[in-house]
């Protein structure tokens, strides 16, 4: 796990600048990577201070080894959609937390992929770039180093980075498509449940109506903002809670769980700079309900 860089001009005078402008390093990672002796001018451990000249070769060796001790590794069966030096995309089925809880010691989603990483020799904290409800289920990303954990929560900051779901919601919406643009904070007196506040923060989700039934609808949101709870709590604002959610609508025959699904996700793999577009197949319950009409 190695970012390269070679000097071909004088863009940049010192590694100070490769680092923060070109790999847009954060200031805390960059001291860890001089006091672990990770960063490399030519073969030899320099720090960030050093100047560059053309012809200059420039690694930052992030193959260190981490505490991950506070997660218990557990086997579990993991469907995993991508996987490279860097990253590792799992379909998280519903009723699996992603982070391990009091109730949830050594069956969370950090387990499993601790047991992985323990498994392939990658001593490595466990980081869950994006989260999920227990019961939703979809894509999850984990970053296998803190560089990548960095740049994937630079590229959410600046809306690179493309969330798409698919739901399925209560009744026929009179608009096919749009946008809910409704703050969301977090309800008083509850430590789970959010609500509509106009003082709350900042929430956005486009909607497409991709088939409609007779008493539910099959849509498509687009989160430009990831707030806890947004897609369930903004469909229920606009009268339509998503099938099965108990906390803002009401439980349905149907499904046993909300009905939501984390489908698609876009970013710029921040090694490669391609971009990565991953999908995920939907999970058995809600294929049966589509299936079955």
């Amino acid at each position: 796990m190695e970012l390269k860089y070679l000097v071909e001009s004088n863009k940049y005078k010192n590694i100070n600048e490769i680092l923060s402008l070109e790999f847009k390093i954060s200031a805390r990672l960059k001291n860890k990577l001089i006091k672990k002796g990770m960063i490399f001018l030519n073969d030899t451990v320099v720090d960030t201070r050093s100047n560059v000249k053309i012809g200059d070769k420039l690694i930052v060796n992030l193959n260190y080894n981490e505490d991950n001790s506070n997660i218990v590794p557990k086997e579990m069966a993991l469907d995993i959609i991508y996987e490279d030096e860097w990253l590792l995309v799992i379909n998280k089925p519903p009723g699996v937390a992603i982070h391990p809880s009091i109730l949830h010691f050594d069956n969370s989603l950090s387990n499993g992929v601790r047991f992985y990483f323990d498994k392939i020799g990658l001593n490595k904290k466990i980081r869950p770039i994006n989260r999920l409800d227990k019961d939703t289920s979809g894509l999850v990303i984990f970053a296998k180093c803190e560089y990548i954990q960095e740049s994937l929560s630079l590229q959410m900051k600046e809306k690179n980075f493309e969330k798409e779901y698919l739901c399925l919601c209560s009744g026929s919406f009179d608009k096919k498509s749009g946008i809910i643009n409704l703050p969301i904070a977090r309800k008083k007196g509850s430590i789970i449940e959010r609500c509509i506040d106009e003082n709350g923060k900042e929430a956005i989700t486009h909607y497409e109506i991709l088939k409609e039934f007779s008493d539910y609808s099959l849509v498509l949101c687009k989160l430009e903002t990831g707030r806890t709870h947004q897609i369930r709590l903004h469909m229920a604002s606009v009268g339509h809670p998503l099938l099965g959610d108990t906390l803002y609508g009401k439980t349905s025959k149907l499904i046993s769980r909300q009905a939501l699904h984390s489908y698609k996700t876009t970013f710029i793999h921040p090694v490669t700079k391609k971009v990565l577009e991953l999908s995920a197949d939907l999970p058995e319950d809600i294929k049966n309900i589509l299936n079955n009409i």
